[in-house]
């Protein structure tokens, strides 16, 4: 048998296909902080597609934000810890479980002396949610312009409409009249803000800038790792002494690029205390990884911030923060720690319900030890693929005996989880693989009665809107519903 130049030539190519395969299958299966199942999923995805599962796993597989990034970020994060993380343990042991896995991830302990207040529209029935956002964003926008030192601003998504703009012209009248302005916008959600004018108008008005993960670690001109990490936080900190957190991203409730799902459904929380020192330094330190700026007169640094007041009326809380430089899967660990604390009573509102096997099990099984359990998604979303994944967990929901009810009356986007009337957990993560395992996300925990009271409040309103899901309902959905949902959501580790 003659071999020709032609046989060789598809030899050498075969081998070298075969070589790359096994290699990123290697790198798949040894790349650290990822689960079981997504391992098994990458494997299969790389062998069962050849060079497609390749191509996937070079530009979805990894995490990559970049060694430098990494390095300053880690940096920045030994300088900023200390002072944040000092601390009272609470005297509740129950309390004390959650805020001590919560105060594991970046050193921040649970501190007293805060005053938290959610905003809003109290007079806004709810029928009328996006008077809350609006009323929401007048108070950031009233912070801001009472700011006599410094504004730092991180937003996920920032539109040019309404309130986006009205933020923008607060921070830009603040930078000219010499406040330091440090702000940051998600190059993927606020790309359309970053490329138009309002962008230009705070950057000519003083303001430092930051399209937050622009650059991505890349081979020549190509991608390497995944192209859509994101900076999904919402997080104001102002002069050292109010902070904002929560869902609401800077814009109009009617949210335009998406308008077919408005309005959008969020809440905006304002700290005064010692957390606000947290929210600084969780600023900070992505601020430090993105624009290099090391400067000790940076407000929150060790040698330049004094300690905010504490309020004698006021309640204990604390920040936490994670990102694609993380390790472990310490957002889902709160969660499932604060689902696991509940005794009595567990109600939970989120947009994007994707849970790691770890939630949905602490999930389905707190209605199982007697904790009355309350999980509210919004009708519809703006990703069918979500939704499909999402809608794969109702049986096993329903099952277990969770009340699960969809919100009719627009998009959901509130993050919320209040136990036993007694502690609350709010901020930008969702209960999805994204927030759990890849964004830059911040949440708060509160441990005090009087403010889980008020969010539980907003809470049964959204709950008085919704339609609950029945299990008979779900037990006759089509056989192909039931399919292409588990299918999708098999592919969930992936995504």
């Amino acid at each position: 048998m003659t071999v020709t130049s032609d046989d060789l030539v598809w030899a050498i190519v075969a081998v070298g296909a075969f070589t790359v395969h096994l290699l990123t299958v290697l790198r798949a299966v040894t790349r650290p902080n990822r689960a079981p199942a997504s391992r098994v999923a990458w494997v299969a995805v790389i062998m069962c597609l050849p060079v497609i599962g390749v191509v996937a796993y070079l530009l979805l597989g990894e995490t990559s934000i970049g060694r430098q990034r990494v390095r300053r970020l880690h940096e920045a994060e030994r300088r900023l810890a200390a002072p944040a993380g000092a601390g009272t343990e609470p005297g509740d042991p129950v309390a004390a479980s959650v805020s001590g896995l919560c105060r594991s991830v970046n050193g921040f302990g649970p501190t007293p002396g805060n005053r938290v207040v959610l905003l809003g529209d109290p007079a806004a029935s709810p029928a009328e949610p996006a008077r809350d956002c609006d009323r929401a964003i007048e108070g950031l926008v009233e912070a801001i312009e009472a700011a006599a030192e410094h504004v730092h601003v991180s937003f996920y998504i920032w539109l040019d409409d309404g309130n986006g703009g009205r933020v923008a012209d607060a921070i830009s009248a603040a930078a000219r009249r010499g406040v330091a302005c440090r702000v940051m916008a998600d190059a993927l959600g606020s790309r359309d803000f970053i490329r138009g004018p309002r962008w230009r108008q705070l950057r000519e008005a003083g303001a430092q800038l930051v399209a937050s993960l622009e650059d991505i670690p890349r081979l020549g001109r190509f991608a390497v790792g995944r192209v859509d990490l994101r900076n999904h936080r919402k997080l104001v900190v102002i002069d050292n002494r109010i902070a904002f957190i929560g869902s609401q991203n800077c814009a109009d409730p009617q949210f335009r690029v998406k308008a077919k799902y408005a309005p959008w459904i969020d809440v905006l929380l304002r700290c005064e205390g010692p957390v606000v020192r947290q929210a600084q330094h969780l600023f900070l330190g992505t601020w430090i990884a993105e624009s290099g700026e090391t400067g000790e007169d940076l407000y929150g640094l060790p040698a330049a911030a004094p300690e905010p007041e504490r309020h004698d009326d006021g309640v204990v809380a604390q920040m936490y923060g994670t990102g694609p430089a993380t390790p472990g899967n310490p957002m889902s660990d709160s969660f499932v720690s604060a689902l696991y604390a509940a005794e009595h009573e567990l109600i939970i509102t989120t947009p994007y319900f994707v849970p790691d096997q770890a939630l949905l099990r602490a999930l389905c099984a707190a209605p199982r030890r007697g904790a009355a359990t309350t999980l509210v998604v919004p009708a519809r979303i703006d990703s069918p693929l979500v939704a499909a994944a999402c809608r794969s967990a109702y049986p096993d929901l329903v099952r277990c005996g969770v009340r699960l009810f969809e919100y009719p009356l627009g998009l959901l986007h509130t993050k919320t989880v209040t136990v036993d009337g007694r502690i609350t957990l709010a901020g930008s993560a969702n209960m999805d693989r994204r927030s759990l395992e890849l964004n830059f996300e911040n949440n708060l925990l509160v441990l005090d009665p009087g403010l889980t009271a008020t969010i539980r409040d907003r809470q049964l309103g959204y709950l008085s809107q919704s339609t609950i899901v029945k299990a008979e309902t779900v037990e006759d959905w089509p056989f192909r519903v039931r399919l292409v949902d588990n299918v999708i959501a098999m592919a969930s580790p992936l995504l």
